[in-house]
């Protein structure tokens, strides 16, 4: 019972090999597949994202089912990771092309429609992803932007009721400002 659950049947480089090679693949594959498959899933998505998982898994273990196998090609993909995104951290221009560029969907209150085709966005699901955000509709929205990592961003028409009260106490206070410059005026000596 020990030797099935620890012994390695397939050498332990094999297992880092197989294991650094199906998340290549993934990255790529995820990359080409565009920004949405990232953020904005719908159930097909999740869906692919689900069977992709249990797809390369086979390729990942190969005919190794023992626990130790398991932790190799798990500690595998985790050091793999960390190093590719400490290796992004560092060369921006990199990061750049590999992650793609931010698209404006909404911009100055217009929906890019091109845009939202070319990201494989539908209305109805920037509109629930909107709806997340607290906004009621489109018509809300000044800017929206699908950055690189697949989230989106969005930038209101009308400020939030903590920026109105912030701009109004501003506004307020340079009121309050003028009075006082003209108190001292009126009260400075008269020069001569």
């Amino acid at each position: 019972m020990w030797t099935d659950m620890f012994v390695l049947t397939i050498p332990f480089w094999e297992k880092v090999l197989r294991s650094v090679a199906v998340y290549i693949f993934l990255i790529a594959g995820l990359r080409l597949a565009g920004k949405r498959e990232l953020a904005q899933m719908n159930p097909f998505d999740l869906v692919v994202l689900l069977t992709l998982s249990n797809t390369v898994q086979n390729a990942i273990i190969g005919n190794d089912n023992t626990v130790t196998g398991g932790i190799i090609g798990a500690s595998a993909l985790l050091l793999v990771n960390y190093l590719v995104v400490r290796f992004l951290y560092k060369h921006e221009r990199i990061e750049r092309v590999l992650g793609g560029e931010r698209a404006v969907l909404i911009d100055a209150g217009e929906l890019q429609r091109d845009v939202l085709s070319k990201e494989m966005i539908t209305s109805p699901e920037l509109e629930a992803a909107a709806h997340k955000q607290g906004f009621a509709s489109l018509d809300e929205i000044e800017q929206c932007v699908l950055e690189p990592g697949g989230g989106l961003s969005f930038v209101s028409k009308h400020p939030s009721p903590r920026e109105e009260k912030y701009d109004a106490l501003l506004r307020k206070l340079d009121q309050i400002m003028e009075e006082l410059r003209n108190v001292r005026r009126m009260q400075a000596p008269p020069t001569t």
